[in-house]
């Protein structure tokens, strides 16, 4: 199996790191060896800004020769894992700018004239990790699941991705969070995934 995991966070301190690093060594000691990769967009420093003019177009988007290498990724993944906060309510303003860029026309999905799309990238399947500072039962009473409606709705079954898992953690600020509970969890998860 081969695991991309593409991590959303300006500060290699905090707990979203955390749960990476859980997420590298969970793999790292799963019996089946999968091969991972790894893409930490600040790190990377991707630019998220989308750019259409006259020489670049949105159409052509899904063959711009800067963005070659992620598309590489993208196809070598048999699993795509994404550790991301979430701010105001959805993912981090740089991990949507990676999937405007990334899950494009021609290459994620094509249109067919139909009501859906043909999902391009289906096969794979992708496991969401979300921390936040408010309660686990925000999103869902609060924002009407809007997080996970995005995610598996909205970008990933619109592109061929059926099978997704979420680990969404609420209370992480606070001192009674668990958070060692919750980052082990993610461990287990991943030292014992089969393929």
């Amino acid at each position: 199996m081969n695991i991309l995991v593409v991590y959303t966070h300006p500060n290699h301190k905090s707990l979203s790191y955390a749960f990476l690093q859980k997420v590298i060594q969970g793999i790292s000691e799963n019996t089946h060896k999968p091969n991972m990769q790894v893409l930490d967009l600040y790190e990377e420093q991707f630019d998220p800004l989308l750019v259409f003019n006259e020489t670049k177009r949105r159409r052509d988007m899904h063959k711009d020769p800067e963005l070659a290498k992620y598309r590489e990724q993208l196809m070598w993944a048999d699993k795509l894992v994404f550790v991301y906060p979430i701010w105001w309510g959805r993912p981090p303003a740089m991990l949507l700018g990676y999937i405007d860029q990334m899950f494009s026309s021609n290459f994620a999905y094509r249109d067919t004239g139909g009501l859906l799309p043909e999902g391009l990238l289906k096969g794979k399947s992708a496991v969401c990790i979300s921390m936040m500072k408010g309660p686990t039962f925000y999103p869902l009473f609060w924002l009407g699941n809007a997080h996970k409606i995005l995610m598996r709705k909205a970008l990933l079954q619109y592109v061929g991705i059926k099978k997704v898992k979420f680990f969404e953690f609420g209370n992480m600020e606070s001192p009674k969070g668990k958070q060692e509970k919750k980052l082990n969890k993610v461990f287990q998860y991943f030292k014992t995934l089969a393929y």
